[in-house]
């Protein structure tokens, strides 16, 4: 099997270097470096990628063999149909590492051509450090790294405003473009630099926020082989994820029109306010999960997979999501609503995901006040009475926290406080020395676990409690059927 390269793969021409990107990793290969090889084949935009090695360790050698070139495999549900893509990626030029590599990142920032700065440097990749300097060839933190190389391009071009750079951080953090800029101008004050560059960086280049959503899983060892036969190159660095992809980049109105994404079918929005957007995902994507999980683990299934094969847990899920959940999203028309809705089930449906819901109830009590009690709250003041399949999931969410169901020990993780708590309280109630109203008193109205007390909802303990009742009595099959519509 032929080694992977620019010349055994005939893909000698290489587009001018327009995106320089800190890291090179299975998200960033699979997401921006994939999204950016469409642009090239599918538009007139023209541009290749620059990595550049974040961290001191490591060198991205294997894709320096390759010339920058990799596989990307997609699998997943779309419109109800499987669909598995694998794509040769040809939009990297090469590797910078700038701890041995200083002077060509510095020379980088004399490009006329270059215009795009992504990022993926983990959520505490942005940040300032005051032990970085000037003179450190490099600085450490990545905030100090891009700060040094904007003032060699300020200096270069000598303040030219064409020349300033549209930011993309892809960091899981909330207003990265704005943590971004303001970590930068912090550098730029640290290092004594002049206020022409800080104007420069305030008024030439452009900070987006961005939400970036697609689950990569890295290299598909259980199917590699029969990947790499199909391609007929040995790819060490082939990577998997999920068809599903979204890109919502708020930004001003040049950065669409230099990034001609509606050419394309890529699932790219670009937005005014990107809050909203970040509600409707955790609202609805984490807590389609956060409502399935107690549920479906109790009804003896372990994946998200087996659940959406279950016909009573799919209808409690897509009741919970077209039922509760958007109804209390009014910042959306219902089409982009019913888009998102009918996404997340195809995603949860994808066969090549193994989702093991232990592992998503990590710290499902904080998980359930992020993601489903503002919806709870909401939809019972605007409707006048309890989501009924909500409730339902927390009720089984109590349940799941006794840590035991059907003689079968449940491995919870959580708080060592919350545990204990969940224990003595399980305890007194198989005691018998508290029924399951005053049980569920003490659990709602446990403040340190909750951040409030959710006793004061109308109806709620007398709801919870008598769930727990039906479970009890009619085991958790019966109670979900006499859920759903």
């Amino acid at each position: 099997m032929q080694q992977l390269n620019r010349k055994t793969a005939n893909k000698t021409a290489i587009a001018p270097e327009r995106i320089m990107q800190f890291g090179g990793g299975n998200f960033l290969r699979a997401f921006s470096d994939w999204m950016f090889d469409v642009l090239n084949k599918e538009t007139d935009f023209e541009g290749s990628i620059v990595i550049i090695k974040p961290t001191q360790r490591g060198d991205y050698d294997e894709l320096k063999q390759q010339d920058g070139l990799f596989h990307v495999a997609l699998d997943g549900i779309r419109k109800g149909e499987l669909v598995s893509t694998v794509t040769l990626v040809e939009s990297v030029s090469r590797v910078i590492q700038p701890y041995t590599q200083w002077d060509d990142y510095l020379k980088l920032a004399e490009s006329p051509d270059l215009r795009f700065i992504i990022s993926n440097t983990t959520e505490s990749g942005i940040r300032f450090s005051e032990t970085d300097q000037l003179n450190d060839n490099p600085p450490h933190e990545f905030p100090a790294k891009v700060t040094v190389w904007l003032h060699h391009r300020f200096q270069y071009f000598k303040g030219d405003h064409s020349k300033g750079c549209i930011l993309m951080p892809c960091e899981l953090i909330e207003n990265n473009g704005e943590a971004l800029k303001k970590a930068i101008i912090q550098y730029a004050h640290h290092f004594n630099l002049s206020s022409d560059f800080v104007a420069w960086i305030e008024n030439s280049n452009y900070f987006c926020n961005t939400l970036v959503d697609r689950i990569v899983s890295g290299y598909p060892t259980d199917r590699a082989d029969e990947i790499l036969k199909q391609i007929g190159y040995n790819d060490p660095l082939l990577v998997a994820g999920e068809d599903y992809h979204s890109f919502v980049v708020q930004g001003p109105a040049i950065v669409q029109k230099e990034l001609p994404f509606s050419q394309t079918n890529l699932n790219v929005q670009f937005v005014n306010d990107i809050s909203a957007y970040c509600e409707m995902k955790v609202r609805i994507l984490n807590g389609a999960h956060t409502s399935l999980v107690p549920v479906a683990y109790l009804a003896g299934l372990r994946t998200v997979k087996e659940s959406m094969e279950n016909p009573n847990i799919l209808q409690f899920v897509n009741e919970v999501l077209a039922e509760e959940i958007t109804k209390t999203l009014q910042n959306f028309p219902e089409e982009e609503l019913d888009y998102f809705v009918n996404a997340v089930l195809d995603r949860f449906k994808n066969p090549t995901l193994k989702h093991f819901l232990i592992s998503i109830s990590l710290n499902s009590t904080s998980k359930f006040m992020a993601r489903l009690y503002p919806a709870l709250k909401e939809y019972t003041e605007s409707q006048g009475q309890l989501p009924k399949r909500i409730v339902f999931s927390l009720s089984c969410l109590i349940r799941f926290y006794k840590g035991e169901y059907n003689n079968e020990i449940i491995p919870i993780n959580d708080a060592t406080e919350t545990l204990d708590f969940f224990k003595m309280i399980w305890s007194q109630k198989d005691a018998g020395t508290i029924g399951y109203t005053e049980l569920v008193q003490k659990v709602i109205g446990n403040v340190a676990i909750w951040g409030e007390n959710l006793t004061t909802i109308p109806n709620l303990v007398e709801t919870v409690a008598s769930n727990l009742e039906a479970l009890e009595k009619n085991g958790i099959e019966a109670s979900i059927k006499n859920l759903v519509s």
